[in-house]
């Protein structure tokens, strides 16, 4: 009984330092949000994920023919997988991670500071959140997002049923 009792103070012990550094401003990542990756037919992916997995279609961009280039499905409220077309420059697989960041100059000026790699801050043509990238040396990408009130992840997030 008294390991139980250290272990779950020791988790609340965690969450409350956690919770006070994102607060102070000593870390910019609220949470991970979702994993990407490319697949050869969005469509088929889609069916896959919604009936086998379960999981729920939060939003879609499209292309000029109305075709699916990137879709976001929820996995919970705030986790998604994200799923972008294949092509001859994109290969199927793993492309990043996203983490969300309340404020993505302060997360990319903190996060160069520790000497990363990391791009300035934009807004996605997609999605209109504002997205920055780290260059991850041991999978390729970590994608920093700030979930603006017009980002269709903030919208999905809200709409969460």
């Amino acid at each position: 009984m008294r390991t139980i009792l250290v272990f779950v103070v020791g988790i609340l012990v965690g969450v409350a330092a956690q919770a006070t550094l994102a607060q102070n401003g000593q870390t910019q990542v609220q949470m991970m949000n979702h994993v990407g990756i490319n697949v050869p037919n969005i469509p088929e992916a889609i069916t896959y994920y919604t009936q086998k997995m379960g999981y729920k279609e939060a939003f879609r961009a499209t292309n000029d023919k109305g075709e699916p280039t990137l879709v976001y499905l929820h996995i919970s409220r705030d986790t998604f997988l994200e799923l972008g077309q294949a092509n001859a420059q994109r290969p199927s697989g793993f492309t990043h991670y996203g983490l969300v960041v309340n404020d993505s100059k302060a997360a990319v000026s903190s996060f160069k500071q520790r000497g990363l790699t990391v791009s300035e801050p934009n807004v996605s043509a997609n999605t209109k959140a504002i997205l920055a990238n780290i260059t991850d040396p041991y999978m390729g990408r970590i994608e920093l997002t700030e979930l603006t009130p017009d980002s269709l992840q903030r919208k999905a997030l809200d709409s969460w049923k």
